[in-house]
Parts: structure tokens; C-alpha cells; sequence
């Protein structure tokens, strides 16, 4: 029998044997294969291709047409397409093209059916809005019918997400109700809201206009294929197409190699790197574990004439066998959890195709879970191949050696990655300051065995069961050093996360700005007559009863055009542009909170009120007027500085006077009051759009974003990580350490002291590790703050810290990890008497 198949055999039945330690040691290998399997394949199963989505995108039409916003230049090809829109003040015009100009461009024996995506408003929420005849052949497959029946003139289908049935009532805005007679799945976007019917009351377009989103259309059935030989004529028509030929036949791509994406190559080692060096450092201990057992098992076979090279090939075997079967159950199930998971995903956002495997990607994991195994059994398998044969089978401990030059070569590259680091920072993009974590840590650890002896010095100053444990510790550096690596980069990735994610929220918060106090409600009435502004009044006082209403204005040229009024200001390091209020002492108390005599003298005596310091220069605030339909004009204004309601609030206010001295009139068009209207309540919504439809309404709720809830999905991550890695090495000392406690239980030691000793290795090798972790993340997610925080050239970087999470992870990991070894078993083994 062949060496290898000898040492493959005594690795599975060791690994049988010790079934515990086997299982942590797959657990460690598989958990990333299993996690980044799963993603893939998740992510993969959520990507629609076009010929996946081809049903749901033209039904069994061959083509769709999306007629663009008037004044708008569109040029499609064949790897996208862009668009320039010049005209149109609501930014969609009405169809330029009828049914049967259409038809005619696309040539004889085409059937045409409307086909227009958009918005529908109900109250003060839009919907997804689909119109079109979904009982016309050309929409079959477009959407599913689960219950009811498609619906006819006046009468509508939702999407399972909107939550209603047959027979509700919708009510859009300024339109009759709709009835609802069935509801409709779209094939990959369970999470969907949409109400679709053949005659929708769609709403004003309010944003960029896209073709995927937004435009009125048609489906068509054509006597031959459009391909792109045809689409330059119809955008030249204001046409945008999709088409089932070029979708099912694109161009050949031109064949030319495109540039190499160099941060994407790098990052990409940075993150195979990062893999495999965690899950050697966790994997390791229990390798180490498996080879202090086996060691009398070794020394007879070297006794018995096996050379070293069998020996490696032996622990080895270990590492290929648990690695391999810990990779192939891993895959099995990330692939399972990928497929099955999409669906459930796509529930709360995104689509979902059928489920598919990146079959490259996920081999390439799997063969590197399958290294990582063989490569974390590798420095047992080199000290089992150097093990003395006589100390061993004497029972004797080998004493461990020192490597002279590895100490000096951790710390030039933990220089050198400090150095890149400081380079890194400056650099676009997070990849390379990950890089260079990626050498300070790996120059840790190498460092990590001169810290666990230079530590170990502070054993004499601690109690005996400590100072037992550190002197253990210290004396078995090569399990302790690998234990203590795993936390230390476990801790340094964790907290660099923690802080520039940290960063990153606080960025958002201090950039977050409004021309308006937290808790003010805005009334905007846009083109309207007197009469319909006045009635507009009316409605608003009697639905908010003793609220006090403060009337702000519009500007408008000799020629009626509709001027906005702004400026330009920096706001955390980014430009902002704000449209100025026109309003009197009424509105300048409400923008305030309170009444200051300074501010309102100001505005008496014409002068702009302007709450942005940055924005007044000697004594001027600089303004630009512009209009859809006029000429724009720059004006500057005598201006005062004055404090807001709030402190993330700018903006400025300017009294009638001073901009009709500027040659434009004044109009009342506005209304501002402090009122929060309940999150439920869309009566004052609805009572105001059966006045005009053209009226806004927006409540200033301030900043309501959270702090990124991953961070504590990361401390468990890290925590399964850095307590499972601490407990494994917390074993394997418990394991060496069978003659000290012999000796102490002995001298009558109580159970208390020997658990102490257990706990005090895992409170050693868990803190040195959190500690070291705590320096290399600092500096990491120092350095990640920059790129992550920094808009644009002088712009300075956001640096928190997020105290809790950080305390958490390197002090409450480390006494988790301590109260878990305290529970570990400290009975001794029953000796077999000598005979």
C-alpha cells in the first residue's frame, strides 16, 4: 500500500475518532466557503439576464417603443444609450407620434397596442403604474394572474405587495376611483408595487425621465424583425426600442481587449488572502490539537522506521481529508442556501430568474477552502516531522525555539504596511488601504510569537493560576501564537469596519441639511389663478384649526415667467444649492424658532436674512435667477447672518421688497406651519388635491437614517470567530497542561483554582489578540475614513469612533471567551497504572 493511501486512511479514521475536534476544524474551513458559495449563488439567481427577462419585457410582442420627452436627443447602441433632454418644463411631453405615424415607421402589417409606464398618486404615496390591455395576446407572460381577472375600462390589477383584493376602491388624485378586480405577479419581481389597467391617470413625471421607468408607448407585433439597423430612424423619430431580435441577436462585440481593472484584480487578492489567512490562524489551533494527541501515535511509527516525510505526509492527509469533506459540504450547502434564499430576498427587494450556479466562482472557492485546509496543516505536519522520538515517547514536552530574523521581518512589513497605509489614505477607492491592512497583518503575524514572549514577562507579577497559565502560554508559542493571530485579525478587520462604516454615518449626518426646521410643514401651489390659490387658503385653515399659517412668495418676470431664486453654498465639504424663501416676520419666526429683534430689523429694513455663514461675503449674499422659460439673471443682495431653529439648518429668506426692487412681482403661493401631520393621515392630502392637482406638500421630519445595523452583525460574526478560535486553543491547553494539573490537584488545588487556570489561557490569548487587533484596526479604519468621508479636493475627512461597538468587541469578546473556558472540564483523566 501506497504512502499516500496509508496516511489517508489513518486521517480519516483519526478523524472519526476524534469526532469534536473534527467537526470545529470543518466548521472554521467550511463557514467562509459555505458564506461566500451562498452569495454567489445568490446573487447569480437574482440577476436577470434580458433573455431571461424577455417575457416579462415584451410579453410575445417584438418590440416595445417609448416616445421620449419633447426636445429630447436619443442615440442607442448596442452597449447602452443616452439621451439629452432640452425642453419640456414637466420634462414628459405629450406623444409627438400617433398609433399610426408608429406603425408607419415600422413598416406594413404592424399591430400596435398602448403601452406607457409611469406613476399613479394615491394621496401622498406613488405607485408603479403599468397601462395597458393585459386580455390582448401581445402582453401574454407579462404579468401572472393569481386571483380575479384582468381588468377592463375603469378598473385596475395590483401587484400581492400593494395588499389588496378584489373589490377594494383605489382613489388616485384628482381622478375617479379605480376598481380592483385581480391581482397580477409580475414573473421576477415578487416585491413589485404596481397597478396595472388599461386606462390609468398617470401622473406628472417629478425627476429625470428614464425609458425604463417612465413613457408613454405601444407594444407592437411587426411582419418583420426590428433589429438595429432600424433604431437610428426611430430615435431620430423620438423613439426609444427594445426588441426581441436585439435582444436574442446582439452585435458581436468589437474585438479589442478592454484595460485591465486593476483595483478590482487587487482586491480580489486582498480578499483571498484575507480568507485564507483567517481560516489557517483558526483552523490551526485544532490541527495543533489533533497533533499533541497524536504525537506518541508518530513517534511509534518514526520508531518504527518512518522517516519525516512521512510524518508530514501523515498530518498532512489531516488537512486534505477534513478540508476536502468540510469544502464539498460547505458548497453543497452555500449552492442550497443561494437557490432557495433569492425568492425569500426578492420578497423584500429586487428580482429573481431561475436558479443558477456561477459554476467558476464557486469551484475557485471550494479549491480554496480545500488549500486552506492543506496549508493550515502544515505547520503542524513540519513539527511533526522535527518532533524527537525519544522526548515523546518519554512523555516529555519538546520546549519550543525561536526562529532569529522572524521578529525583524514582522516588523519591517508591519513598517511597511503602515507606511502604504499612510500613502493608501490618500488614494481613490477602499482597495488599497485594504491592501495595506492586508501587509500590516500579516506582518503581526509573524510578529505575534516575539509578543507572546515579550508578554510573558508579566507572569511574575500575576497570581498562580494566572501565572501558570501565561508561563503555559509562553512556552507552547507555537499553538498560543496562532490563537492569538486568529483574534487579533478578526478584531483589526472588525473594528476598521466599525469605524469607517462609523465615519461614514456620521459623514451623512453632519451633511444632511434643510432650508426648513425640523417639524415644518410646506404648502407649494405651482401655476394657479388667484381664485384657485385663495380656495387653496381656505381648505388648509380649516383643516388645521389654530395652527398659524405664515405665507411665503413666488417671483415672476414682467412677462409672467416663474423665477426660483438660489445660491450655492458648501455644506461638510460639499456644494449644495439652495432656493431661497420670500416671506416676511411670520415666516422668519417660524425659520428661527423664536423672535430675534436683530434678524427681524434686518428684514424690515430690506435685507436678506441668510442662515449659511459661509454664503455672506462683505456683507452680500450672491444669487442667481433662474426660469424654464427666461433668461437667467445674477443678483446680489445686502445681506445679514442670523442662527436657525436648527443646526443642520441653512437656507435664506428674503423680504418682498427687496425682490421686487430686483424687477420681478410677488405672488403668495406658499404656506409654512409648524404642524406634523400623523404618518396615516392623508385627509389634508386628499382635501387639497380636490382643489388642484398642482399642489405639494412636504413635512421636514429631520434626519432619520440609523446607524448601519451591520455592525452588530459583524461583532457576531466575530464573535462565533474569536470565542470558537480562543475555546479551541483553550482545549489544546488544557490538554498540554496535564502535568501541572497533576501536580496541583495533587497539592490539593480546589476545582476553582484549576478552572482558573483553564480561563486565564483564554484571557490571555483573547486579550493579547483584541489588543493588538485594537492598534491594526485603528489605524485601518483610520485610513478608510478618508476615501469613504471626502467629496472632492479640501474636503476633510470624518473620523468617529463608535465607542460601544469598539468596547464590545475588544472587552466584551475577550470575557465571553473567559466565562466560556470557565465552564470548559478540568477533571483529570483517570491514569492506567503501570504495570
Amino acid at each position: 500500500m501506497s504512502v499516500v493511501l496509508l496516511a489517508l486512511r489513518l486521517a480519516r479514521r483519526n478523524a472519526w475518532r476524534s469526532r469534536g475536534r473534527s467537526a470545529l476544524i470543518m466548521v472554521m474551513i467550511g463557514l467562509p466557503v459555505l458564506v461566500i458559495t451562498g452569495i454567489f449563488t445568490l446573487i447569480e439567481t437574482m440577476t436577470v439576464t434580458s433573455r431571461e427577462g424577455l417575457v416579462a419585457e415584451l410579453g410575445t410582442a417584438d418590440a416595445r417603443l417609448v416616445q421620449t420627452p419633447e426636445g429630447t436627443v436619443l442615440q442607442q447602441h448596442p452597449n447602452g444609450a443616452s439621451w439629452n433632454t432640452n425642453g419640456g418644463d414637466d420634462g414628459a411631453a405629450a406623444p409627438e407620434l400617433g398609433s399610426a405615424e408608429v406603425a408607419a415607421l415600422l413598416g406594413p402589417g404592424t399591430r400596435l397596442i398602448p403601452f406607457s409606464t409611469g406613476e399613479l398618486q394615491l394621496g401622498t404615496e406613488r405607485v408603479g403604474a403599468l397601462q395597458t390591455d393585459l386580455r390582448d395576446p401581445l402582453t401574454r407572460g407579462m404579468r401572472t394572474l393569481s386571483e380575479g381577472r384582468f381588468p377592463t375600462a375603469r378598473e385596475v390589477a395590483v401587484t400581492p405587495a400593494l395588499g389588496l383584493r378584489p373589490g377594494d376602491l383605489l382613489r388616485p388624485s384628482g381622478a375617479a376611483p379605480l376598481t380592483v378586480v385581480g391581482v397580477v405577479e409580475h414573473p421576477h419581481r415578487p416585491s413589485l408595487r404596481e397597478v396595472v389597467g388599461p386606462d390609468l391617470p398617470l401622473a406628472p413625471l417629478d425627476g429625470f425621465w428614464s425609458p425604463n421607468e417612465y413613457g408613454p408607448g405601444w407594444l407592437a407585433d411587426t411582419a418583420k424583425p426590428v433589429s438595429w439597423t432600424d433604431v437610428p430612424a426611430l430615435n431620430t423619430a423620438g423613439l426609444y426600442v427594445t426588441s426581441r431580435a436585439m435582444i436574442l441577436d446582439p452585435p458581436r462585440a468589437l474585438d479589442r481587449s478592454a484595460p485591465s481593472d486593476v483595483q478590482h484584480t487587487v482586491g480580489l487578492g486582498a480578499m483571498v488572502i484575507m480568507v485564507v489567512l483567517e481560516t489557517v490562524l483558526l483552523a490551526g489551533p485544532a490541527f495543533a490539537v489533533g497533533l499533541r494527541r497524536r504525537r506518541r501515535e508518530l513517534a511509534v511509527i518514526a520508531a518504527q522506521g518512518g522517516s519525516a516525510d512521512h510524518l508530514r505526509t501523515i498530518v498532512l492527509a489531516d488537512g486534505l481529508i477534513l478540508g476536502g469533506a468540510a469544502t464539498f459540504v460547505a458548497t453543497v450547502l452555500g449552492i442550497g442556501a443561494g437557490t432557495l434564499g433569492a425568492p425569500i430576498v426578492a420578497r423584500w427587494e429586487g428580482q429573481v430568474g431561475p436558479a443558477e450556479v456561477p459554476w467558476a466562482p464557486v469551484l475557485g472557492v471550494a479549491a480554496l477552502g480545500l488549500i486552506a485546509g492543506i496549508v493550515a496543516a502544515l505547520v503542524p505536519a513540519m513539527q511533526a516531522a522535527r518532533q524527537d522520538t525519544v522526548t515523546v515517547l518519554a512523555g516529555r514536552a519538546s520546549a519550543a525555539a525561536d526562529r532569529l530574523g522572524w521578529p525583524l521581518a514582522g516588523a519591517v512589513l508591519v513598517l511597511a504596511g503602515l507606511g502604504a497605509t499612510v500613502v493608501a489614505r490618500r488614494q481613490p477607492g477602499l482597495v488599497w488601504v485594504w491592501l495595506s491592512a492586508v501587509m500590516v497583518m500579516i506582518g503581526l503575524v509573524v510578529l505575534t510569537p516575539w509578543l507572546v514572549r515579550f508578554t510573558g514577562r508579566v507572569a511574575t507579577r500575576l497570581r498562580l493560576p494566572l501565572r501558570v497559565s501565561v508561563r503555559d502560554a509562553v512556552r507552547h508559542r507555537s499553538r498560543t501564537a496562532s490563537a492569538v493571530a486568529a483574534v487579533m485579525a478578526v478584531t483589526a478587520t472588525v473594528v476598521a469596519l466599525g469605524i469607517g462604516a462609523h465615519s461614514e454615518y456620521m459623514d451623512r449626518r453632519n451633511a444632511y441639511t434643510s432650508a426648513r426646521p425640523t417639524g415644518m410643514l410646506a404648502i407649494w401651489g405651482g401655476n394657479m389663478g388667484d381664485a384657485t390659490w385663495n380656495r387653496l387658503r381656505a381648505v388648509t385653515a380649516r383643516r388645521l384649526p389654530g395652527v398659524p399659517l405664515a405665507a411665503g412668495y413666488h417671483a415672476k418676470d414682467a412677462q409672467g415667467h416663474r423665477y426660483a431664486l438660489r445660491y450655492t453654498v458648501r455644506w461638510n465639504g460639499t456644494r449644495t444649492r439652495r432656493t431661497v424663501a420670500i416671506g416676511d416676520q411670520a415666516l422668519l419666526r417660524l425659520l428661527q424658532g423664536r423672535h430675534d429683534p436683530q434678524a427681524a430689523a434686518a428684514l424690515a429694513s430690506g435685507k436678506a436674512v441668510v442662515f449659511d455663514a459661509t454664503a455672506v461675503r462683505d456683507g452680500k449674499l450672491a444669487l442667481r435667477a433662474s426660469s424654464t422659460s427666461g433668461p437667467a439673471r445674477k443678483l446680489e443682495v445686502p445681506a445679514v447672518l442670523a442662527t436657525p431653529a436648527d443646526e443642520h439648518q441653512g437656507g435664506a429668506l428674503l423680504p418682498r421688497t427687496l425682490v421686487e426692487q430686483a424687477g420681478f412681482s410677488t405672488a403668495e403661493r406658499q404656506l409654512y406651519a409648524m404642524y406634523r401631520p400623523p404618518a396615516t393621515d392623508t385627509t389634508l392630502w386628499r382635501d387639497l388635491a380636490e382643489v388642484t392637482s398642482r399642489v405639494t406638500i412636504a413635512s421636514e421630519e429631520g434626519y432619520r437614517n440609523v446607524p448601519d445595523p451591520g455592525l452588530w452583525g459583524w461583532l457576531g460574526g466575530a464573535l462565533v470567530l474569536v470565542v470558537g478560535g480562543t475555546l479551541a486553543a483553550t482545549r489544546l491547553a488544557a490538554a498540554d497542561m496535564l502535568p501541572e494539573r497533576a501536580t496541583m490537584m495533587a497539592i490539593g488545588a480546589p476545582t476553582g483554582t484549576m478552572r482558573m487556570v483553564v480561563a486565564g489561557q483564554a484571557l490571555y490569548i483573547s486579550g493579547l489578540g483584541a489588543l493588538v487587533g485594537l492598534a491594526a484596526g485603528t489605524v485601518t479604519g483610520v485610513a478608510l475614513s478618508r476615501p469613504m468621508t471626502t467629496h472632492g479636493a479640501g474636503d476633510p475627512a470624518t473620523i468617529a469612533i463608535p465607542w460601544p461597538f469598539v468596547i464590545a468587541v475588544v472587552v466584551g469578546l475577550p470575557v465571553l471567551a473567559t466565562v466560556a473556558a470557565l465552564i470548559t472540564r478540568t477533571r483529570l483523566p483517570l491514569a492506567r497504572p503501570r504495570l
